[in-house]
């Protein structure tokens, strides 16, 4: 109590964000048990038919529910490893320019566009790589013929991942930059009184200094490895482009909402985030083990 009097305003302070928390997050998880009913709106949670695991095996006996499965271990592995790789070379070439402005400059260039919506994005890249549009114009100059980018399901996946690390590398750079700036210099001046050059500066110090990030980074982002981006491919894909784009999160919109199936709907959600919650967990370890990181 003699602590709790010192503390109160803290907890004050903290009430709103623990009652928010409550209220969108914890209380909404009761809705999970329409994942194991024949949920009718008009019946509600006690009026419904209680089928048990019936939605999850009609989820992998469904041949559409197996393919997007599929489809968003390809795009969020893709996206996991791009957006990781991309960054951690950008930063590197960024650490060279010895050029403070010039630096800044192209960091925050590419920083911008992390700030932008994919509602303005979408509409952007949709007028963009239409058969008409101006990337299509550039390609036809060279004599290539017209590419159907967001219709055909040969181009969509590498037009999503493509944009998708072009939208976040900028913000994703930030975290390399951060542990470069943690690098001592005396290691530079070391090395370079032996005569390395700074490539080889780079190769035997900075690099071995930021790839303990990279392995943190990379094993916290398995966590969201069935999070494709919902945002990104909803305001992109259609249906040409659903057998190779189409990912859970698209798909329980579509059958729980559009088409009412509320009941598989939530099994297929239900699925990922005990998928989501074990990778999670596992990714946590992975990331102590081996980067010896740890939040709890």
């Amino acid at each position: 109590m003699k602590t709790l009097r010192k503390t109160w305003p803290f907890h004050v302070m903290l009430l709103p964000s623990m009652i928010f928390l409550l209220l969108f997050s914890y209380v909404p998880m009761a809705g999970i048990v329409m994942a194991f009913q024949d949920y009718k709106p008009w019946l509600g949670f006690t009026g419904s038919e209680w089928v048990g695991l019936e939605n999850f095996r009609y989820l992998f006996e469904r041949q559409d529910s197996i393919q997007v499965i599929w489809n968003t271990l390809i795009i969020a592995v893709l996206k996991l490893i791009f957006n990781l790789f991309v960054p951690f070379v950008f930063a590197l070439l960024l650490n060279e320019i010895r050029k403070v402005r010039l630096q800044r400059t192209i960091q925050t260039m590419v920083y911008l566009p992390h700030f932008l919506s994919w509602v303005i994005l979408g509409g952007i890249l949709i007028d963009l790589l239409a058969t008409d549009g101006f990337v299509n114009r550039i390609l036809s100059s060279f004599g290539v013929q017209p590419i159907f980018f967001l219709g055909d399901n040969d181009w969509f996946r590498f037009t999503v991942i493509v944009s998708d690390v072009w939208k976040e590398f900028g913000y994703n750079t930030i975290i390399f930059l951060a542990a470069l700036a943690g690098i001592n210099p005396a290691l530079y001046e070391a090395a370079e009184m032996d005569g390395a050059s700074r490539f080889r500066q780079t190769l035997h110090i900075t690099i071995p200094s930021i790839v303990p990030i990279a392995a943190v980074v990379g094993t916290l982002a398995l966590g969201n490895v069935l999070n494709a981006g919902f945002d990104q491919i909803f305001n992109l894909y259609n249906p040409l482009v659903y057998e190779k784009g189409d990912i859970i999160d698209t798909f329980v919109y579509r059958t729980a909402i559009l088409n009412g199936e509320m009941g598989f709907g939530t099994a297929i959600g239900l699925f990922k985030s005990v998928i989501s919650m074990v990778l999670i967990l596992l990714s946590y370890r992975a990331a102590y083990k081996w980067a010896n990181y740890r939040i709890f």
